[in-house]
């Protein structure tokens, strides 16, 4: 965590503390379920237990940590490191997954594609995030559903809410409702044609693409984060799996 050599003169102490936590928390390096007290933090910045008590407050009114009575303070928050690595697997697990809905989804299932796609544009449109996450989750989870594989399924599920109940509340919103749209017609027409190629790829581009977009606002809004780090990690894996 940044030191108070690295603090600037004349500006609002407060607003730096609470910006150095941010990044310490997105980066990972105060992780969730761990207690921390304003003091030991002050400590660490070096700077007085004030400006970290007026920061924290401010934290806690984004949910990102929650100050416990006689315990301290509790990050709710999981790291931007974590969701890389949810971003990881889903790269890896659902293109395949999405291949094999290809080969074997009816007009039915289309027609509820397309209901499905058109929530997440009206969430979207309406600039509801949680919404629209909550609208990719469920289009993505039933074209999962339909390569049965519960199992397969039941994680990736498992591994969105953890993004929607625990992920990164100042992710900002970098996409319009028209990017959505092109993004998930690649794959409806990918499933249309009952090409199991151009699904898998189709839905390899979009997560891929939302992650890299997720990382680049989030280090841009996070002072002292750096994307490179952030996309160097993403590509560890993923450059194996297509």
């Amino acid at each position: 965590m940044s030191s108070m050599q690295q603090l600037t003169p004349g500006v609002s102490l407060t607003a730096q503390v609470t910006d150095m936590l941010r990044a310490a928390i997105t980066s990972g390096e105060m992780g969730p379920g761990e207690h921390y007290s304003a003091i030991g933090l002050a400590e660490r910045l070096g700077v007085s237990r004030t400006p970290v008590r007026e920061a924290l407050q401010l934290l806690e009114k984004e949910g990102i940590v929650r100050i416990e009575k006689n315990r301290g303070v509790r990050v709710l928050q999981i790291s931007l490191n974590e969701i890389v690595e949810i971003f990881q697997i889903r790269i890896i697990l659902e293109p395949p997954a999405a291949a094999r809905a290809a080969e074997v989804v009816t007009e039915d299932d289309l027609g509820h594609f397309r209901v499905l796609h058109r929530r997440i544009l009206a969430a979207a449109a309406g600039d509801d995030g949680p919404g629209t996450l909550q609208a990719d989750k469920d289009f993505h989870l039933f074209l999962l559903g339909l390569a049965d594989n519960p199992r397969l399924t039941a994680l990736d599920g498992e591994l969105r809410n953890l993004v929607l109940a625990h992920g990164l509340v100042t992710i900002p919103s970098v996409r319009s409702s028209q990017d959505l749209a092109d993004d998930r017609r690649d794959i409806l027409q990918a499933l249309e044609r009952r090409d199991p190629q151009a699904a898998a790829g189709a839905v390899r581009e979009h997560v891929t693409r939302t992650a890299r977009l997720l990382i680049a606002g989030v280090c841009a809004n996070t002072p002292g984060l750096s994307a490179d780090v952030y996309l160097a990690k993403l590509e560890q894996l993923t450059r194996f799996s297509g």
